[in-house]
């Protein structure tokens, strides 16, 4: 991997045993020739492959012993072009180092106060390369010739930043700017005192500008959501240090780890009272919190003090991230002032979100600090390479070669929005230069009806249309190597188009054979009145529900008074006749109904809204007692909703009736998986899908089934969420493709979008 000081390591280890030779990059590998004694040169090469520098990854070693040159100094050359079709990988954004944290707060220090420090461990590198091989002319600080001091520290092989492609100072770097009020006091003194006195800061960071207010003051929140039009979605919150961070939240031993990482993510963590104002993460127990990763942050941090501070993605929502200077008027009305600097972002890169389950972590959102990261997928072989348009609304795309290698797209956000698919456009052709992979088949999701597949099918290659819960499930099965091996995969989420053209959402899959599936159980199915509209108004999905449970529309249940009379009466029309009404079985869905039952939620204005709000109301109460009915394989819900209903009007409390429906579903599922694994013979079980980011559904249910003797699967480098399943239709087309010799569009989809009969 370049970008990581490798080649300034081995110069370092070269020298203290005393070696001659070179060390060279081209765009494919590290080259060294070491020269010296034979018992030097070994301890050296062994030095290199198990003491590389912080941010390396070394996938193998190979060594030759050629004739003595006659090489006493060691030198780093020019970089040389590589063989064709083969590329090194691209380096994540990495946080600022402690060391550079040390200098830029040290007086005496030439970089006393630079707000672009850094060196060859850290700093930015996958939004500021332009081209490969890795050197300072293929990245935007080309614009930024060094200084004597600087350059004399990047030519010395003893120096930190001997090679740092980012190296600057006050005299050569970037700049900061300040467009807003207090001009006359510099950019991070305006800046600062702007946020203290209560206003929104646009700040340009490493992969995109943020929308900063104090989130201890409800004043400016109340301002941000208004002008963000989001009133409800939680804002991620930013702090100084990790003390900071323990002021606002309970943090323990694997969520510091991660705060503290070099690709430094959003973590969910509980929130203490009083930490941050309630309306940062109205309803929830929960905070995304991450620490300052920037120089930037550091020394705004440095004027304000301890405060904790929203930092969110500047943009409205589902529009992309704002990331050039030229696009700032997308800004207009958001921001107070802006804090912007001249060194331009060649990609985006939105934050990584992770959160804590088990002692464990992972992913929801994978992007700044882990993409373009590949993940390694053995036994996938294909002469083609596979790009993979991922799902719509939290859109990743998945370039794979025939090395094994899949390389996974930062977060792009809700391809919906044009500007989105143009900044997917650019993110892709980048990724192509950089991994020198063009595509020559694009795998998409079956949905007839999103963007990325209208995308797809308007290029002039292959298609191949992969069905949304075989997506999740190989992918699942690509991040543990397990491709191949019989499983049985619960898929849990909100919309995924089926087979059989009904939206499904609640699914026991399994396969043995990666590229095709066999639906072996499901949730009963139920409907959405007004398609779409349901998901927005769950009232809609309960009504339903009680329908079918044969339930009357009372008024003492919250559902029936937020549809109100003119509602009641519609859907009195609409659902015992099924007009409008799309057929699902969506635990998503279900999870939306039940929080519309207990009045828990009755708009929803961000994605998972509902269940996210029913979870936290659901921790730590006692649960009480909700049954579902299972029979080979189908989970029916309408005896838990006749229960629910049952314990609101004796007056059980909304929490314990909340953690009984977590605790039915547990139950229930697993009863599910052990009746279709009694019948397939199947002892591995997958856990994927959006709604496994409920950590009570998932720690409860993977426990449950560990009881049970089988093998569970969860995801830990991917997101269970459709941020991740980009790599799945990206496996399954490389291995239909690999399948049939020169299979057509409408063979490869047919192959791929396989399944058994729905019951």
């Amino acid at each position: 991997m370049q970008g990581v000081g490798f080649r300034p390591a081995v110069a370092r280890i070269a020298a203290r045993h005393g070696l001659g030779g070179v060390v060279f990059n081209d765009a494919g590998a590290v080259h060294c020739e070491l020269e010296g004694p034979p018992g030097a040169v070994a301890a050296a090469v062994d030095e290199i492959h198990h003491c590389p520098p912080p941010m390396a990854r070394i996938d193998s070693v190979a060594t030759t012993t050629g004739t003595p040159l006659g090489q006493r100094d060691f030198r780093i050359v020019a970089s040389r072009p590589a063989d064709e079709g083969t590329r090194t990988l691209i380096p994540p954004d990495i946080a600022v180092c402690a060391d550079c944290l040390a200098e830029m707060r040290t007086p005496t220090d030439r970089r006393y106060g630079h707000p672009f420090i850094s060196c060859t461990n850290c700093g930015p590198r996958y939004t500021v390369i332009t081209g490969l091989p890795y050197d300072r002319p293929a990245t935007t600080m080309a614009a930024f010739p060094m200084c004597e001091a600087c350059s004399a520290e990047y030519h010395d092989p003893t120096d930190r930043r001997y090679h740092a492609q980012t190296v600057a100072c006050p005299d050569c770097g970037p700049t900061l700017a300040w467009s807003g009020p207090g001009t006359g006091t510099g950019p991070l003194a305006a800046a600062a005192a702007a946020l203290d006195d209560g206003a929104v800061v646009a700040i340009k960071g490493i992969g995109g500008y943020h929308l900063a207010c104090r989130a201890d003051l409800g004043a400016p929140v109340d301002r941000l959501r208004r002008r963000k039009d989001r009133p409800a979605k939680p804002f991620a919150v930013m702090v100084a240090d990790l003390d900071a961070a323990r002021r606002v939240a309970y943090v323990g031993d694997a969520a510091a780890a991660q705060l503290r990482s070099p690709a430094a993510p959003i973590v969910l963590v509980p929130r203490r009272e009083h930490g941050v104002r309630d309306a940062v993460a109205p309803g929830l127990r929960s905070l995304g919190l991450m620490l300052a990763y920037s120089p930037v942050h550091h020394l705004l941090f440095d004027r304000l003090g301890p405060v904790p501070l929203v930092m969110t993605s500047a943009n409205q929502g589902g529009s992309p991230i704002v990331f050039r200077d030229t696009d700032l008027d997308w800004l207009d009305g958001l921001a107070d002032g802006v804090l912007t600097h001249d060194r331009r972002i060649h990609v985006p890169c939105e934050d990584s979100v992770v959160f804590v389950a088990d002692g464990g972590t992972a992913p929801i959102r994978r992007s700044r600090g882990y993409a373009p990261l590949p993940v390694r997928v053995p036994g996938v072989h294909t002469e083609s390479v596979v790009l993979a348009t991922g799902g719509d609304l939290k859109t990743t795309f998945c370039l794979m070669g025939p090395d094994g290698r899949a390389h996974m797209s930062a977060h792009l956000g809700d391809m919906a929005d044009p500007r989105t698919q143009v900044c997917f456009d650019d993110a892709r052709t980048h990724l192509s230069a950089m991994t020198d992979r063009q595509p020559a088949v694009i795998a998409h999701d079956m949905h007839p009806t999103y963007a990325t597949t209208h995308w797809a099918r308007r290029q002039h290659v292959q298609t191949v249309a992969v069905q949304h819960h075989h997506a999740h499930a190989v992918a699942l099965l690509a991040e543990h190597g397990k491709l191949g091996t019989p499983v049985l995969v619960a898929a849990f989420d909100g919309t995924g188009y089926g087979t059989d053209g009904t939206i499904w959402g609640g699914e026991l899959l399994t396969l043995t054979d990666p590229t095709e599936f066999t639906r072996v159980g499901h949730l009963a199915p139920f409907a959405l009145p007004g398609g779409d509209e349901a998901a927005r108004h769950p009232a809609r999905i309960a009504l339903d529900l009680l329908h079918r449970a044969g339930i009357g529309w009372e008024a003492d249940l919250p559902p029936v008074t937020a549809v109100g009379a003119d509602g009641v009466h519609v859907l009195e029309q609409q659902i015992p006749r099924g007009l409008g009404c799309m057929t699902t079985t969506s635990t998503g869905r279900l999870f939306d109904a039940v929080a519309s039952l207990l009045g828990v939620c009755q708009t929803v204005t961000y994605e998972g809204q509902a269940a996210v709000e029913l979870e936290h109301l659901a921790r730590d109460a006692r649960a009480a007692h909700v049954e579902f009915d299972v029979r080979a394989g189908v989970i029916d819900p309408l005896p838990a909703i006749t229960g629910l209903v049952a314990g609101l009007r004796a007056g059980r409390a909304v929490p314990e009736l909340a953690a009984g429906f977590h605790a039915g579903l547990i139950s229930a599922t697993a009863t599910a998986i052990g009746q279709c694994a009694a019948t397939t013979g199947i002892g591995t079980v997958g856990l994927t899908g959006g709604v496994f980011v409920n950590q009570i559904l998932l720690e409860g249910l993977r426990k449950t089934l560990l009881h049970s003797g089988f093998d569970v699967l969860t995801h830990a480098a991917l997101p269970c969420t459709d941020g991740g399943i980009a790599l799945g239709q990206a496996v399954v087309a490389a291995l239909c493709r690999r399948s049939a010799a020169h299979p057509s569009s409408e063979e490869g989809r047919a192959a791929c979008a396989s399944a058994s009969p729905a019951r």
